[in-house]
């Protein structure tokens, strides 16, 4: 990544990365605040290679694995998506039906991370879909920066039925055995907590760094959580005490856990706020818990 290493970055900078990716700084902005961190061997050029993410490098499970068996599907949305291409990914000699997870993107599209962390997924034995909420307005555009002006351009509340539909197309799979939880990041994560609010047979939700539901939807909630945080994302963890509150106060079952010294995105293993450790841990403890509850 551009020969710069993560340590000599401030904080400040990953946090204009993070204005940046989620559209409160526009680019011309964004280049601008940059210059002030960029001083002795730093360039704005060098500090903009190393923050954007580097998907060709960083795959961890290739798309033509042996063993699994993915390829792109189209399923039918109700609310003005029509049909919404997504990444379906299963062992390749699974026996028998396998849960399901629905794995969710960032507010960018379906990028390589997703599609390969929706492999890693399948590798652990379930059976996975990502959907590419972009596939109205042509689908994913192969760069990011795109990926969110396009997504920006899309109707909420349409965008949330794309997954649900996701959902009950995963479910009634013919390899699926009709346990079927969620899996989201940033975008994604919000989008995990708003299923858990809005499907009631939803079996497991699993938000990385995601916002968290008012307070008055979560007695809507039945299925269990595990919430992954990161420590210096003051975006995001900053309203998991409400929503503790209000999970405590109507009894629902939820495991937190909040990673020291990472950033948002920290499990996204593409761009420099990729924690190494914090990712592992909680990619370990979100693969156990699907096994507890889609098995």
């Amino acid at each position: 990544m551009s020969g710069i290493r993560k340590e000599d970055i401030k904080q400040e900078v990953f946090d204009l990365y993070d204005d940046y990716a989620h559209s409160r700084v526009n680019r011309r902005q964004f280049v601008e605040k940059l210059s002030l961190y960029a001083v002795g061997g730093l360039t704005v050029p060098a500090l903009m290679s190393f923050l954007m993410p580097d998907y060709k490098s960083n795959i961890e499970v290739n798309p033509d694995d042996p063993q699994l068996k993915s390829e792109y599907i189209y399923y039918d949305s109700r609310k003005g998506g029509g049909k919404i291409k997504a990444l379906l990914s299963k062992p390749a000699n699974a026996k028998g039906k396998l849960g399901g997870i629905v794995v969710v993107h960032e507010n960018r599209g379906l990028n390589p991370y997703i599609e390969d962390v929706a492999r890693r997924a399948a590798l652990a034995g379930f059976i996975t879909i990502a959907p590419d909420a972009l596939t109205p307005l042509g689908g994913y555009p192969g760069n990011d920066d795109a990926g969110r002006e396009m997504q920006a351009k899309r109707d909420k509340g349409e965008m949330e039925q794309d997954f649900i539909d996701a959902f009950n197309y995963l479910k009634n799979d013919k390899d699926c055995n009709g346990k079927v939880g969620v899996v989201g990041f940033c975008y994604g994560g919000g989008i995990a907590n708003m299923m858990a609010v809005r499907v009631p047979d939803l079996a497991a939700a699993v938000p990385f760094y995601g916002a968290q539901p008012a307070a008055d939807e979560v007695p809507k909630i039945k299925a269990p959580l595990l919430l992954h945080y990161a420590a210096l994302d003051s975006r995001i963890t900053g309203g998991w005490p409400a929503y503790e509150a209000a999970l405590k106060a109507n009894n629902k079952q939820y495991q937190a856990f909040i990673y020291e010294n990472a950033n948002h995105g920290f499990h996204n293993n593409t761009t420099p706020r990729y924690d190494k450790a914090a990712a592992e841990l909680a990619w370990k403890r979100t693969i156990d818990f699907f096994r507890e509850y889609l098995k």
